[in-house]
């Protein structure tokens, strides 16, 4: 008993369940949770996700190259697409003898994805 007269609730009795709790308590608790149990589900469910799939260039023609090229740079990160345009027209360069540079950049890039073609410049720097 308190000195008014007025019984006070131990911590054991009063309880920190939201069963225990009334009136604006209890709307104040679920105001705060619920955000918190949202974010929660979103993380959880993108870090399940699966990864977005990369690009692969497909050099079989000059019009598959240039779309696959085009698309594969959209998923570098920005500070990845200069050295990928870089690596795209560095490779005649490398190469003297080459009769047709299209075709040896179709071919030499054929099958690989944009994070490859960066690294491999990368290498050769």
């Amino acid at each position: 008993m308190s000195a008014n007269g007025l019984r006070l609730r131990s911590a054991r009795t009063r309880g920190s369940e939201e069963g225990s709790l009334v009136g604006p308590e209890r709307s104040a608790k679920r105001a705060v949770e619920g955000p918190w149990r949202i974010a929660a589900l979103a993380l959880l469910l993108a870090a399940c996700s699966p990864a977005a799939p990369t690009t692969t260039i497909d050099g079989s023609s000059p019009a598959t190259f240039a779309a696959t090229t085009a698309q594969a740079r959209q998923d570098l990160p920005q500070a990845d697409k200069l050295e990928f345009d870089r690596a795209l027209a560095s490779l005649p360069t490398r190469r003297f003898g080459a009769q047709d540079p299209e075709a040896l950049r179709r071919t030499t890039f054929d099958g690989l994805t944009a994070a490859q073609v960066v690294e491999d410049f990368r290498q050769r720097q």
